[in-house]
């Protein structure tokens, strides 16, 4: 009887974890650690963006990033004087560790300078992709 009640527990706990993560994904927040960061175009091995520049981290192996590439690139080519950069994060751990990419996709709004806006963990929407870029010109 007390292996089935701790079973149930277990159940429910990562239940309410499972719910949460997926309610959280795809948000664009702001970290504080974020605030104070810039990437310049040798990070990122392209060019940024005239007004303004979304970085993805992807992996080989991750669904939802052909998703967000899909995404970002339509952004990208909706509002003028944004590129979109892709980053392979097996191949840039530099970049992974310096930016705590737990999780691909990640995505990176960058102002203008290179500085980070907003970050989403997971694959974010497009129409809250257009209002962080809102924020970052």
């Amino acid at each position: 009887m007390t292996g089935l009640v701790a079973v149930l527990v277990v159940l429910a706990l990562c239940s309410v974890f499972g719910l949460l993560r997926a309610r959280r994904g795809g948000r664009l927040d702001v970290k504080r650690k974020d605030a104070l960061a810039v990437l310049t175009a040798d990070d990122l091995g392209a060019p940024l963006g005239e007004r303004a520049t979304l970085v993805q981290f992807s992996s080989a192996f991750c669904a939802p990033c052909r998703a967000t590439k899909r995404i970002l690139g339509e952004v990208a080519e909706l509002v003028e004087g944004v590129a979109h950069v892709e980053i392979d994060a097996e191949s840039h751990l530099d970049l992974v560790r310096r930016f705590d990419i737990l999780r691909t996709p990640t995505t990176l709004v960058l102002d203008a300078r290179g500085a980070v806006s907003r970050r989403a963990v997971g694959q974010p929407r497009k129409a809250d992709v257009i209002a962080a870029l809102g924020e970052a010109i």
